[in-house]
């Protein structure tokens, strides 16, 4: 097999799916081009400079940073050299309505003095989940997170080792297994609303989470996740890639079952030996392939599966430090499985909710004017296609309703002391992500549509064409998009030294 030296290849999209495969052929000797529609890389990863204040989009949760190492490992360098790490510690607060703490952590004898404090019995139902959680660890991340599903058999060796770990179940079903409490329960199952799925439907796979979180620790990037993707861009034109930014894809050309060449926007146009889109998979059919049979067929099956739901950010800047408030706090409304299936299910805007509250300053306080504080309170909703009102109306609603909860349970006076504020809705994420009906986090990671049964890291038809990030396997959050972009890089670098 010859190497792929003078190959070239197109990434559609600068999010950590796109960049992590663009560093990853371009190491391999692909010359290889990201386009980006933003004006900044990072798709999700964005970020906004108001009023003295940086305000991030987030993904907050760096996990796994080993994961990103590989990145400039693979070519002798340090990742180090880049940008840096900074450990957040407790890595969450869980706060209820009844005033109960919960500091959530990797420090065991931390974590087993919270669990006591709620419930003694549970701590040795703790020990059973976490080795649980190893388990699935083992067979869903390490053996199976950077693995492309290209065909139904390679889904069928896979079974057995997962239904030996009764993937059929929920999160919830399984913790609520080992763990009596309802507060505990909550607090070991709450992570699979970070990757968009509801903690009544996810496999139970996704307890991997919490092994993963043990091992690795939870990390924030100074200046903000955004410096993570710009340490990522860096490091690629480091490398010899280019990138394009502030340029639209508008179409993908195709001649036979080959994808020929990409256009933009502004009128430029390029051949290349393969193209992989890291941009929502809906899109990528749909309208980058749409003048294909395969984009529109493709396209019109996937409107039909289940999307995970969307999301309401409130952004805003106060006067005040505020170090009792740690990095991240989940501050629980007082229903949990009924506000789930609200969001999930009925597709209505509840009148109770539960706020993911993330306060960067704390950790690092040049996200924030001497003397004010950075936060971001996220709260999730359901995607437009359930739930389609009008959200030029109901936002400024809701970010009221938000803020004050914010207030009653930990700011008093956070109306006087807002300096800066703005939310980011559903339609934000429809049009400058071109989210499908403005989805979060793609497709709904349930079971049957995992794997195989997910966006392939390879096209079935169009043979150099490729997807990356969270619409393929193995699915959404950082280290899940990162592990798509190595099991998509090795399949191309392999087709591109045929």
């Amino acid at each position: 097999m010859s190497t792929p030296e003078g190959r070239t290849a197109c990434v559609i999209g600068a999010g950590f799916g796109g960049m992590a495969l663009a560093i990853r052929l371009q190491s391999a000797g692909i010359a290889t081009t990201v386009v980006e529609s933003r004006d900044k890389p990072g798709g999700r990863a964005y970020f906004w400079e108001k009023d003295g204040f940086t305000f991030d989009a987030g993904p907050t949760v760096v996990t796994d940073p080993d994961c990103l190492r590989e990145l400039w490992e693979l070519t002798g360098h340090d990742m180090d050299e880049d940008l840096e790490l900074m450990k957040v510690m407790p890595f969450y607060r869980l706060n209820w309505p009844d005033g109960t703490n919960f500091d959530y952590s990797n420090d065991e004898e931390d974590l087993r003095k919270e669990i006591m404090k709620l419930e003694p019995q549970d701590v040795e139902g703790y020990e059973r989940f976490l080795q649980y959680a190893a388990e699935v660890y083992e067979e869903g991340y390490v053996k199976l997170g950077t693995v492309p599903f290209l065909d139904f058999k390679s889904m069928m060796k896979a079974a057995p080792a997962l239904a030996k770990k009764q993937a059929w179940r929920s999160v919830y079903s399984m913790v609520s297994s080992y763990i009596k409490n309802e507060k505990i329960r909550e607090a070991l199952s709450f992570h699979t609303l970070l990757v968009g799925g509801s903690p009544m439907k996810t496999s139970s796979i996704y307890a991997l989470i919490h092994k993963l979180e043990k091992d690795g620790g939870v990390w924030w990037t100074r200046g903000g996740t955004n410096r993570l993707i710009a340490g990522m861009v860096r490091h690629f034109e480091r490398l010899g890639g280019t990138m394009r930014v502030g340029d639209a894809v508008t179409r993908v050309e195709t001649e036979g079952k080959r994808a020929k060449a990409v256009h933009t926007a502004s009128g430029w146009s390029q051949r290349f030996d393969a193209v992989a889109s890291n941009a929502d998979i809906v899109h990528s059919y749909k309208d980058l392939l749409g003048d294909s049979h395969r984009g529109k067929s493709y396209g019109k099956s996937l409107t039909k599966k289940s999307f995970s739901p969307s999301l309401f950010v409130v952004h805003f800047g106060v006067e005040g430090r505020w170090p009792g408030i740690p990095h991240h706090m989940i501050l629980f409304g007082p229903r949990y499985k009924g506000l789930v299936d609200d969001i999930y299910h009925k597709g209505i805007l509840p009148a109770d909710f539960s706020i993911y509250l993330h306060h960067p300053s704390v950790t690092d306080p040049s996200m924030a004017p001497e003397g004010q504080s950075t936060f971001y309170a996220l709260v999730p909703v359901s995607h437009m296609g359930k739930m389609p009102i009008n959200w030029d109306e109901v936002g400024p609603q809701l970010e009221k309703r938000i803020l004050d909860e914010v207030g009653r349970r930990l700011i008093p006076d956070i109306h006087d002391r807002i300096v800066t504020k703005f939310h980011y809705a559903p339609k934000n994420f429809a049009a400058d992500l071109n989210a499908h009906m403005g989805s979060a986090f793609s497709l709904e990671p349930v079971l049957w549509q995992s794997a195989w049964f997910r966006g392939h890291n390879r096209d079935d038809v169009i043979d150099n064409f490729y997807l990356v990030g969270a619409g393929t396997h193995p699915g959404a959050g950082i280290p899940g998009v990162v592990g798509s972009a190595k099991a998509t890089a090795g399949l191309m670098v392999e087709d591109l030294s045929v």
